[in-house]
């Protein structure tokens, strides 16, 4: 610690004392230097006001402001200084009584250079204490700052791995001085994809510049914690609602896109299921990760809705604590081929590595055997129906031999897969009836939109999007501008309403930008091809 030296203000209305004081000891010796002398404490007090001394010696008897006015004042400025009365023998009891001020030390007159010595040895001690203590506590504050980003984030980490107790969150959130209070929670996971890395960078730096830019685009709007985690960007994000989910998918849509074109990367957000409290946000955090998975299925560089691929009345079954079942599950989900024989070949295989004995082995594969039924149950599926010409698994697979049970599971795993496949697209073919339907009802209402159809159907833009123009091949607002103009061909063909009123009937409040619309998808105006296709 370097070598401070504590400032000096002498004060006597005796300059010659002030002067014997001053020669009389080796100040810079004991850590001192004399920085001012006054005469009286109303100069005093303008020297401290700008010098800021540590030590004042002054002396009780003075014009216009005595010693003990002049602490009292010190003190009330500084608390800290430490004041040294010089008196007279017999003004010694007076000043004891009277000064009430913590006053450091009292010196009789005349003035004793051991005695002073001795002191302000004393004084550079107290004052060299205070000052361990403040830079103590100040390198612990300094610290602690220092260090609470990295608490932070070691937190949020644990909190969506669900290693935090509940009891114990809100007084982590206090501490670590993190604000997340809801009312819904919602967990998005933003994944690069390491085969489209751009040039001068590695998957690290693709990754902080997500981080970075995430941000400074989403921190704010949706007053979340984004961190980085096991290499993919998490994103807590408070819910005002859970239908605020919606909204939130387009944003990160929105983002996925935006990074592809000025960060030159890939990036697929995966939005997990809302829940109501912090003490589920681990939940959130898997199905955020899950709906990542899916980008086999749907594509990258967008974001995946875990909500809005599951299908229609189902609930997807990740179960967690069944580790060992997981990557069979997920390839179940995912649907490909591939993906499950590996995965029923990798789990048989752990299977025979560690079951010691017949008995374990054969329990072993009744308990899969029993996932996989508890798996068909949780997605309203009737296991039996998988099975093939196995009539009773329980008694079969004891019976079975290692070839003969694994090829039965991945037949009961592709058919199990199949059957949530057939699912999601019977839920992607309702999707897009009832989008048409409500097309059909309300295509005269001129604020029909997409906004207002995924509002209703209770999905995201984005992914609704998606789907209908694989589906009906075609964007959403070409199909309804198809429909609203097909309506409007039977109104100039079977009416004589004229052109403004046709357009109020198709959903245009504009009559000129009707026009515009139909000319350019019949090649004329609505009067000339009423005109053209109504002659006798």
């Amino acid at each position: 610690m370097e070598t401070l030296t504590y400032k000096v203000l002498l004060v006597d209305d005796e300059a010659d004392v002030m002067d014997v004081i001053e020669h009389k000891i080796n100040w810079e010796e004991f850590g001192f230097t004399v920085i001012g002398k006054a005469q009286n404490g109303m100069k005093a007090l303008e020297i401290a006001e700008k010098t800021q001394p540590d030590v004042v010696i002054t002396d009780i008897k003075m014009p216009y402001m005595d010693g003990l006015e002049l602490s009292r004042r010190l003190r009330k400025e500084n608390p800290g200084i430490r004041i040294m009365i010089l008196t007279g023998f017999d003004e010694f009891e007076y000043a004891k009584e009277a000064v009430h001020l913590e006053v450091e030390e009292y010196v009789l007159k005349p003035v004793n250079a051991e005695e002073l010595s001795k002191c302000m040895i004393r004084v550079k001690e107290s004052l060299d204490r205070e000052r361990d203590e403040k830079l103590n506590i100040k390198k612990l504050e300094q610290y602690y700052m220092e260090s609470l980003k990295v608490l932070q984030i070691n937190f949020l980490s644990s909190l969506i791995e669900g290693r935090v107790q509940d009891e114990d969150i809100d007084k982590f959130l206090k501490d670590y001085q993190i604000s997340l209070t809801g009312p819904a929670f919602c967990c998005v996971v933003f994944h690069a994809s390491e085969n489209h890395i751009p040039d001068n960078m590695t998957a690290p730096l693709l990754t902080m510049s997500v981080q970075r830019e995430a941000k400074e685009k989403l921190e704010e709007e949706w007053k979340s914690e984004i961190f980085t985690y096991l290499g993919n960007v998490v994103m807590i994000a408070e819910l005002k609602s859970e239908e605020d989910v919606s909204r939130l998918t387009d944003a990160c849509d929105w983002f996925c896109k935006w990074a592809e074109r000025f960060l030159g990367g890939v990036l697929t957000a995966g939005i997990g299921k809302v829940c109501d409290d912090l003490h589920t946000i681990n939940i959130s955090y898997e199905s955020a990760r899950e709906a990542v998975s899916y980008r086999v299925l749907y594509g990258a560089g967008r974001s995946i809705n875990i909500g809005d691929i599951a299908p229609k009345g189902q609930a997807l079954s990740m179960q967690i604590e069944d580790i060992e079942m997981n990557n069979l599950f997920k390839a179940i989900h995912l649907g490909v081929r591939e993906d499950i024989e590996k995965a029923v070949m990798d789990m048989v295989k752990r299977l025979q590595e560690n079951a010691q004995t017949v008995t374990q082995y054969n329990f072993a594969a009744l308990e899969i055997v029993g996932h996989l039924y508890r798996f068909c149950g949780n997605n309203y599926m009737k296991f039996e129906d998988h099975i093939g010409d196995v009539k009773n698994p329980y008694e079969a697979v004891p019976q079975m031999d290692d070839s003969t049970f694994t090829n039965w599971i991945i037949h009961v795993a592709l058919s199990i897969s199949e059957e949530l496949k057939n699912a999601r697209t019977s839920s992607l073919r309702y999707l897009i009836t009832e989008a048409k339907n409500i097309v059909r009802d309300d295509y005269a209402d001129c604020d029909l939109s997409l906004d207002v159809v995924c509002n209703k159907l209770g999905v995201s833009n984005s992914y609704f999007s998606s789907v209908f123009k694989k589906e009906a091949g075609q964007s959403f607002i070409s199909y309804l501008t198809e429909y609203r103009m097909t309506q409007a061909l039977h109104l100039i063909l079977e009416t004589n309403e004229k052109s403004y009123e046709i357009a109020e009937h198709v959903g245009y409040a504009d009559a000129n930008y009707f026009s515009y619309v139909f000319k350019r998808q019949y090649g004329m105006s609505p009067a000339k091809y009423r005109s053209e296709h109504t002659r006798k």
